[in-house]
């Protein structure tokens, strides 16, 4: 059955070869599912144009790229916990104050208890955990919109995070472990292997995926144009760590990223925890009539969401060598909620990815970067961003109205 399909994708309704995909892919953008074409465009825009205006081409800088990657890791972390929220269609206003509030936490554990900087870590991750437990609870126990928990816990946790501090309000972080997070980076030889890994990865979960789609039946993209796509991300990569050997290096905190992004892709992709996540963002009332415990892939949901945040809020505490009264209640809460839905996430629930978190952070703090490198005031970087996000919620939308003319 296999080599049947694979030497006729007409019998699965798409056309052989790499023009029968070029139609099938041009039928499927004006149905509306845009999939992650206009963000990959994004990019590519965002970078040609600051790359062209910044002072010296600033921007393509070896160091500044360095300086991009740790700016994205946090935030990019935050935003990989938002993606499951919007998976479901809730949403979750205390990223933000959760991250500063276990770094708070984290903070105090080990320079005023003198814990050791893993313990301290790990109980920054307890506190988020343990704070998702909560907003999960009261979501599905008392059947209070997400946004309503989640509005009240954002006043809440930031008075938390007051009185975690005390009158110290800003404790330096010198912990080796703590400031490794986001000090350590990867040269030479262990920086290519690392992402040689990454693309091996890509590589064996495109070539597993067309086969199991082959297998069951489905419509499945020629076996070149999975290879093209491995070689451009290849290249693409190999690309990035060049200009990043040439300064300090590959971030371990990317690394983490990255890694973070890989884990919770296959688990969102290939497990039934996963499966159950788009059922239940999809039609709650069928996925529970269906047998799933809707109720329980919420509260867990909740629970990634905030133990992401933490750890999100713990990676900047690295980077920044410091913790004080406004860490996580910036721009933490806009950047990562703008990269889940700039990177594909629907607000409505049911569809995105977890690369959303990661190709969303990209053009959020690209954008940022840029900016400041053309000395942009803080007031014309919001409202950039804010358009920016205007943006990408009304493709969203039309795309979705696309869908639904078509019957998809």
């Amino acid at each position: 059955m296999t080599s049947t399909l694979e030497h006729d994708p007409r019998v699965l309704g798409e056309e052989p070869g790499f023009g029968g995909v070029a139609r099938g892919t041009l039928r499927r953008l004006r149905s509306g599912d845009l999939g992650q074409l206009p963000v990959v465009l994004g990019i590519i825009a965002i970078w040609t144009i600051f790359g062209l205006t910044t002072p010296n081409h600033s921007f393509i800088n070896p160091g500044n790229l360095v300086n991009l990657s740790l700016q994205m890791a946090a935030i990019g972390t935050i935003a990989v916990g938002v993606v499951f929220v919007l998976l479901l269609g809730e949403i979750d206003l205390t990223v933000g104050v959760v991250s500063g509030l276990a770094a708070a936490v984290m903070a105090v554990a080990n320079t005023k208890a003198g814990l050791p900087g893993p313990a301290a870590v790990g109980l920054g991750l307890l506190v988020g955990v343990a704070i998702g437990l909560i907003h999960g609870f009261w979501t599905t126990r008392f059947r209070i919109p997400s946004f309503v928990v989640t509005l009240a816990g954002l006043i809440g946790w930031q008075g938390a995070l007051l009185f975690v501090l005390g009158d110290t309000g800003t404790i330096n972080m010198t912990d080796g472990f703590v400031v490794g997070l986001a000090g350590t980076f990867f040269k030479g030889i262990l920086g290519y292997g690392i992402g040689a890994l990454f693309v091996l990865y890509l590589a064996v979960a495109g070539i597993v995926g067309r086969r199991r789609r082959l297998k069951g039946g489905l419509a499945a993209a020629p076996a070149a144009l999975v290879w093209t796509r491995v070689i451009i991300i290849g290249l693409c990569t190999a690309a990035a760590i060049f200009y990043l050997d040439r300064e300090r290096g590959l971030p371990l905190s990317l690394v983490f990223l990255v890694g973070l992004v890989v884990v919770m892709d296959y688990i969102v992709s290939r497990t039934r925890f996963g499966r159950m996540i788009y059922a239940v963002g999809g039609n709650a009332e069928a996925a529970l009539r269906s047998g799933i415990p809707v109720d329980r892939v919420r509260l867990a949901v909740f629970v990634l969401a905030s133990l992401f945040a933490a750890w999100g809020g713990m990676l900047a505490a690295s980077r920044l060598l410091a913790v004080n009264q406004s860490s996580g209640s910036g721009v933490e809460l806009l950047n990562s909620i703008a990269a889940a839905v700039i990177g594909g996430a629907s607000l409505f629930g049911g569809r995105g990815t977890i690369w959303a978190a990661l190709l969303g952070i990209l053009v959020i703090q690209s954008i940022s970067n840029g900016m400041d490198l053309l000395a942009f005031p803080s007031p014309v970087k919001l409202m950039v961003t804010g358009a920016v996000l205007l943006a990408a919620v009304t493709i969203d939308a039309l795309a979705r109205r696309g869908r639904a003319s078509t019957g998809r």
